[in-house]
């Protein structure tokens, strides 16, 4: 049987120079580079060096550089781009080499919204629930039933 050919990986691309890139910060173990297709100005991705899939198959050093990285190029960020927050998620699904976003965000933007509206629903079923209650659906059926209509 055949081995199927290894897909070409961008980010160890990237780590080899073999493709160009805005480099931002790196040591030993870890490069940070701007997205080339950001949420938000000054979006980056943080990748270890070494092509790895999950961020939980990395050594322990490579851990902690990965997060010591993305550490410094977050406090850079909050210092030079002054945002809210930045935004951090590991990924590793559509691109299989793992990497960290780092997003600058600011209150109301897309990525705000978006984990603002995940949080509500986290918290929602409680509130959902309470609007089954007799007495709530007393209480707003009355209310629309009293509403004068124009």
């Amino acid at each position: 049987m055949l081995e199927e050919p290894k897909k070409p990986c961008i980010f160890c691309d990237i780590v080899a120079e073999r493709t160009p890139t805005h480099k931002i910060y790196e040591d030993d173990l870890t490069l940070c580079i701007l997205d080339l297709n950001p949420f938000s100005k000054g979006h980056c991705l943080v990748i270890p060096k070494r092509h790895v899939p999950w961020w939980h198959e990395l050594t322990a050093e490579e851990n902690a550089s990965l997060f010591n990285v993305a550490g410094i190029v977050a406090r850079k960020m909050m210092h030079s781009l002054q945002p809210d927050f930045v935004c951090m998620y590991a990924r590793g699904r559509r691109i299989p080499h793992t990497h960290i976003f780092l997003v600058p965000t600011y209150s109301g933007d897309m990525l705000d919204r978006f984990f603002n509206a995940l949080e509500l629903f986290q918290e929602s079923p409680p509130l959902l629930a309470a609007l089954r209650e007799e007495s709530s659906m007393k209480d707003t059926a009355e209310l629309i039933r009293k509403a004068e209509t124009q």
